[in-house]
């Protein structure tokens, strides 16, 4: 049994007649005929009873009508199902990122769902070498990222550059200018550095800047998760230089920000995807929200 002949009975059953039936489904009596016929035997019951020139179900031909239209709804279901998916307006969406640049996600997001209601988010966090392997074994579509990373296998969409601050406790206040810091500025004090766990990644780019500054940092701490960075910092254990973006969904009453004097210490980041994948639409539909 198949749904072709499933839906054969059925018209039958609608219309009462083969020859309507026949009519209604553009095809020739003769086949429907032997459509009806074959679909008995291998059910091995009678689902219709002739009285003159119409077809009554039998108690077996009411129950397979009666499960055929919930199949026929199921089916259609189904198709729809996967149409949505396909068209990028459901399923599920998996995205990485860095937390240092989760206000980027977490604005799309709010925006994408005003749009595609039924796309559901699988969320994961990371440095950028941790997002970009499970990249590589398809665990997530897309991922923000900070560069530089490596980029051989992905495609990229550049996001906006950012300024680097300095973030500090409120005791550090009169050994720091309020408006901008350059990194003479910083030498003497204790430094907190995001380290991505592998690969080159911000820590290098601003050790790069207090070298072209001729200045030798003095680093206490390297950690690749910006919350722990900023907690330590709030409890006054040194400063800090993040992306401005780093600060935007938290609060803490007691560290303020000033801007870092180097317009060459900037930080990157990307959205990025591999290349040998072709990107579900729910997840190219996202993308897009970057590029505009």
């Amino acid at each position: 049994m198949d749904m072709r002949q499933l839906k054969y009975f059925n018209t039958i059953a609608e219309e009462g007649q083969i020859t309507r039936a026949a009519k209604k489904l553009h095809i020739a009596q003769p086949p429907l005929s032997q459509s009806l016929k074959g679909l008995e035997a291998e059910l091995g019951v009678k689902l219709f009873e002739r009285n003159g020139r119409q077809m009554e179900l039998t108690q077996a031909g009411h129950v397979l009508h009666e499960k055929a239209a919930l199949l026929f709804d199921m089916f259609d279901d189904v198709m729809n199902e996967v149409s949505a998916t396909a068209s990028g307006v459901s399923g599920q969406l998996a995205i990485g990122s860095v937390k240092s640049s989760f206000k980027h996600v977490a604005d799309k997001i709010a925006h994408f769902q005003e749009y595609f209601p039924r796309v559901t988010f699988d969320i994961r966090d990371g440095d950028s070498y941790r997002l970009s392997e499970l990249l590589k074994s398809r665990e997530i579509d897309i991922a923000i990222v900070r560069l530089p990373i490596q980029l051989d296998d992905f495609d990229i969409v550049h996001l906006p550059d950012e300024r680097y601050v300095v973030v500090a406790h409120e005791s550090y206040k009169d050994l720091l200018p309020q408006n901008q810091v350059t990194p003479q500025d910083l030498e003497s004090l204790p430094l907190l550095l995001l380290k991505r766990v592998s690969g080159s990644g911000q820590y290098e780019t601003i050790i790069e800047g207090f070298k072209r500054a001729k200045v030798e940092p003095d680093v206490r701490v390297v950690c690749p998760d910006v919350e722990m960075l900023l907690t330590l910092v709030a409890k006054g254990v040194g400063i800090s230089i993040v992306p401005e973006t780093a600060l935007a969904s938290r609060t803490y009453n007691n560290i303020f920000t000033v801007p870092i004097d180097d317009t060459a210490l900037v930080s990157k980041s990307a959205i990025i995807w591999l290349k040998s994948r072709t990107l579900p639409q729910s997840a190219a539909h996202f993308v897009t929200l970057f590029q505009k």
